[in-house]
């Protein structure tokens, strides 16, 4: 991982902007995620600015929001993560303007390294589509 370049995750200075979670950010997702007891939750309504085909998401707005809720996921307890890897499977067609529900929890964590999975839920309970990340842990502050 010598080939990261060497930035400070230390300030959260912007981090209101994040595309995924930033609440300040006008066009982003505003993911709201909250633990669960196995890891991470939110509840989320897809709108048309974030539509691919038309009526459904965007497959790289599917990933995103397993990104952040799997990178959200492995900063528990104040780590600084930069997802390393992300490996997405898409199940089925992700509907706009319906509830959705993504989970993400850790699967394996070392001293450097943070494996998490996640998963995007439709209203019927089903599994639209669903990732795996590998995380390298920044700094510990």
């Amino acid at each position: 991982m010598s080939n990261w370049p060497q930035i400070s995750l230390s300030s959260i200075d912007g981090y209101t902007q994040c595309f995924g979670c930033g609440k300040d950010n006008p066009i982003g997702l505003k993911l709201n995620l909250k633990p669960d007891g196995k890891g991470l939750r939110a509840e989320f309504t897809p709108g048309e600015q974030f539509q691919g085909w038309p009526g459904y998401l965007h497959g790289g707005i599917t990933a995103c929001i397993l990104d952040e809720a799997m990178s959200n996921t492995a900063g528990l307890g104040g780590l600084r993560c930069i997802t390393a890897k992300l490996e997405t499977r898409f199940i089925r067609l992700v509907p706009i303007n319906e509830p959705l529900v993504v989970t993400a929890a850790i699967t394996r964590k070392t001293r450097k390294v943070i494996q998490t999975a996640g998963k995007i839920h439709l209203k019927d309970g089903s599994i639209a589509a669903e990732a795996t990340g590998t995380h390298f842990v920044a700094n510990n502050n």
